[in-house]
């Protein structure tokens, strides 16, 4: 790498740091030789990409993508407009197709165009997939997407205000899918989705997230919280229903929950401990023993007795410790 690059190098990494919230990423910045289309545009060839900002320029460069930075999260489109076209004036070796895309959606970003905006960015990636602004670009989405999630609404024919939760889901998907669950962007993606379904009671769609994230990050905290979640929103999702009502529901999701818990606690065992899943294990087995209880008064009620004392026979032998063994041995005495 010649000096010109290692230094417009470092003057990218510091220009990321300025811009904040997710709007540039150090590390997708990569310095990529122009499409043909744009080295015409520009009149050169790839050496012209490469040409380094003087360093009396340096400061002045910094200052105004500092600039730039404050009046796109203030929303004052007109000047951004402005600052964007003197940077490409002052400094024309940053400038390309790539970054025209990028203002494009900045400024629909500033108006509040959010749609729209989505759009741009989404032109963005699809035509320039190789781009410093690709994170960037996913950034904003993700920025986007949050707000939709969480109760930003859209206004209908001037009067009515509708909810956008159903697009922040789909954009989440999409940037998740997009830059892949094993990016940072990616599983930021996802686990916004994970939370947001849980705060909604959608336990399996939630689980099902969390099992993606579990795919591709089996181990550190990441699988350990896939693991514990897994769990929670199966045993969550059996829950969910009064407890009058729950014998009546199939118990799959308990047996998966348990599965996991158990896991949990080989894996983890201290975290295990912290939340208590010995105690879960217990209440998850009283509730699995309970539902085949239920069954088994049915049938008592029903006078088919073979099947009842079939039903009050497995919950003794399989649950022996509950309650609901109890129960059933005292059930069987009355027959």
């Amino acid at each position: 790498m010649s000096k010109y690059r290692i230094k417009f190098v470092i003057l990218a990494l510091m220009t990321v740091l300025l811009w904040q919230n997710g709007v540039f990423s150090a590390d997708t910045w990569r310095l990529q030789p122009a499409p043909a289309s744009s080295e015409a545009s520009r009149g050169g060839g790839q050496d012209e990409d490469w040409q380094p900002i003087s360093a009396e320029g340096e400061d002045k460069f910094l200052l105004t993508v500092a600039k730039i930075k404050e009046l796109v999260n203030t929303g004052q489109t007109e000047a951004v407009r402005k600052e964007f076209d003197q940077l490409k004036k002052d400094f024309p070796e940053v400038a390309g197709h790539d970054l025209d895309a990028f203002i494009e959606a900045e400024l629909l970003f500033c108006e509040a165009k959010f749609t729209k905006a989505v759009s741009a960015y989404d032109k963005l990636l699809n035509e320039f997939p190789d781009s410093q602004f690709t994170e960037a670009a996913l950034g904003r989405q993700f920025e986007i997407a949050t707000a939709f999630l969480t109760g930003q609404k859209k206004r209908v024919l001037g009067i009515f205000k509708l909810s956008r939760y159903h697009e922040g889901v789909k954009l989440m998907e999409k940037i998740s899918t997009r830059a892949g669950i094993d990016a940072q962007i990616g599983l930021k993606a996802a686990l916004s989705l994970t939370k947001s379904y849980e705060k909604r009671q959608k336990f399996n769609e939630a689980y099902l997230k969390w099992w993606e994230i579990s795919q591709q990050w089996e181990t550190d905290h990441v699988g350990k919280d896939a693991i514990m979640a897994m769990a929670r929103c199966k045993r969550a999702d059996y829950n969910k229903r009064s407890s009058n009502k729950r014998p009546l529901y199939d118990n799959s999701n308990l047996i998966t929950a348990k599965t996991y818990y158990k896991k949990l606690k080989l894996l983890y065992p201290e975290e295990a401990q912290k939340i208590g899943v010995d105690e879960i294990l217990k209440d998850i087995d009283e509730q699995s023993a309970y539902k085949q209880l239920n069954i088994a008064q049915y049938y008592q009620k029903t006078g088919n007795i073979q099947a009842a004392n079939l039903y009050y026979d497995m919950v003794i032998n399989d649950w022996p410790q509950t309650s609901a063994a109890e129960m059933a041995k005292q059930a069987k005495k009355s027959i």
